[in-house]
């Protein structure tokens, strides 16, 4: 993967750079500045979201610090198809133009972004990272589950705390405008937040003779951030396209044969580009130069990946390691393997 560097636009060693001025969600660029600067400098913030930048500066660089784990989870998602939460230079930005159109690609954009927020204030809160919050202080006394009952200890989660301040700060904009791309940003947001608190599990440590588990002290913890972007990739894949209803206050499916839209449902206004060319107007960068694998049929195919135009094959050398055998007591001990692959990319427009 490339990622673009850009003037103030980097994130540790990769950018973060969402998009140009244009872009309508600026709290993307969290992380690229400290503090107090970045608060006054960061573009398109509206009032209340400047304001809770200025009074929580340490969240706002925790926030900053975690975009990088769903950014990845995003490109993991969407890694063998033309759109792949591209991050080429081409464009001086993150994700390319798509979030300046309502399409269900940005549909999962804004929703693992909301989710990434969650997870990472929770996560935060829990290992002590914020004077503004801890461990959830409602899991105390008793509590039951289909094992029985248990004593609430440890440390869980506190995850209602960061879907309040998410939803303050992420909707703030969206809030504000209340058109139909706002409406549509405001659903994705909440069902992303909703997919991190789908995966919370009971953790539980016994207590008793011999182990025998006759109390048990437990709490609630987030769950693995991919279970969440599994999530949300299935949501994505039964997306529902949407109009604003008479009233401009919800959502009615534009195809009467649709599903009515749940909240936990992704929803989009626009089709989608094809993704083949590059074209900055609808927020396509193009398959030239993707690797593609020759023999498949799928979306990671050549036929597909490269929809159409052909592809180019390079001989490339490759080390791997090999013959790995396991050495008492505590040890690995491999070859490097060197061999001659193919490479396949998709050719450009002719």
């Amino acid at each position: 993967m490339n990622f673009v560097r850009s003037g103030l636009c980097f994130y540790l060693s990769a950018a973060v750079c969402w998009l140009t001025a244009k872009v309508d969600a600026s709290w993307w660029y969290m992380g690229t500045l400290g503090s107090q600067v970045m608060c006054d400098n960061i573009p398109g913030l509206v009032n209340k979201q400047r304001q809770l930048c200025r009074q929580h500066p340490k969240v706002m660089q925790v926030v900053g610090t975690g975009m990088k784990d769903w950014i990845f989870e995003c490109q993991h998602q969407f890694r063998s198809h033309r759109w792949n939460c591209n991050t080429t230079a081409r464009d001086h930005s993150l994700f390319g133009r798509l979030p300046l159109r309502g399409t269900r690609e940005v549909a999962f954009v804004y929703a693992i972004s909301s989710a990434g927020v969650v997870y990472t204030l929770a996560r935060a809160c829990s290992q002590g990272e914020l004077d503004s919050c801890s461990c959830d202080p409602t899991k105390k006394g008793s509590s039951w589950d289909e094992k029985g009952s248990f004593d609430w200890g440890g440390c869980s989660d506190h995850v209602e705390h960061a879907v309040r301040f998410s939803q303050a700060f992420v909707d703030a904009k969206e809030r504000k405008e209340r058109d139909a791309r706002a409406l549509m940003n405001l659903h994705n947001n909440r069902a992303g937040r909703k997919a991190v608190k789908r995966f919370m599990t009971l953790e539980c440590k016994c207590h008793g003779v011999s182990g025998s588990c006759s109390v048990r002290t437990c709490w609630l913890a987030l769950a693995d951030f991919r279970l969440t972007g599994d999530h949300l990739r299935r949501r994505y894949n039964g997306a529902v396209q949407v109009t604003v209803n008479q009233y401009g206050t919800g959502f009615t499916a534009a195809h009467t044969q649709l599903k009515h839209a749940s909240k936990n449902d992704l929803v989009y206004l626009e089709d989608s580009p094809d993704y083949c060319i590059r074209d900055q107007e609808s927020g396509s960068a193009g398959t030239a130069g993707r690797l593609c694998d020759r023999m498949s049929r799928g979306m990671d195919g050549c036929e597909v990946m490269c929809c159409g135009r052909g592809y180019d094959t390079a001989r490339v050398s490759r080390t791997t390691k090999c013959e790995c055998k396991f050495h008492w007591c505590c040890a690995v001990h491999c070859r490097d393997c060197h061999q001659q692959v193919d490479v396949h990319t998709c050719k450009s427009q002719t």
